[in-house]
């Protein structure tokens, strides 16, 4: 797996803290600081997302995907699966983070609790490589509903 990290502000007539991500796969991400008053020169301009809310987006999108096929590979009958992760970060550098819970919300027809639970715990035990390697800084807490179809 690889990726180029590009500065937009090293090329473009502005500057600011943006820059573009290629991937190996050929997509596109595009990142953004957060605006800095005190001095505009260091911050983004908040035209997309900050690189640690990639990071965070991504261990969710890592995390739903093994949710969703474990449940398919079981045969139950899953219509829907979203979740929504808060975290907390340190307050000095690194700003890793120290908390992320996930929520998730899993819609089908039959679904067993059972089976939803044992989902999210083998992506989390087993398969989702970006929340094991984020839970060697922070301690990561779930939680579901499931939503009949």
């Amino acid at each position: 797996m690889d990726c180029t990290v590009s500065w937009t502000g090293a090329t473009g007539a502005r500057s600011g803290m943006g820059f573009i991500a290629e991937t190996g796969s050929g997509h596109v991400l595009m990142m953004d600081g957060a605006p800095d008053a005190a001095k505009p020169e260091n911050g983004g301009q908040n035209l997309a997302p900050r690189p640690m809310e990639t990071v965070l987006a991504g261990t969710g999108g890592c995390t739903a995907y093994d949710v969703v096929l474990i449940l398919k590979r079981g045969r139950h009958d899953v219509r829907g699966c979203s979740v929504k992760l808060t975290s907390e970060r340190a307050t000095e550098d690194p700003k890793v983070f120290t908390k992320i819970h996930m929520h998730f919300t899993v819609t089908g027809k039959g679904i067993p609790a059972a089976a939803v639970e044992r989902a999210i715990a083998l992506s989390h035990e087993k398969y989702c490589s970006a929340s094991i390697m984020l839970g060697k800084t922070a301690e990561i807490t779930t939680g579901f509903e499931l939503k009949e179809a």
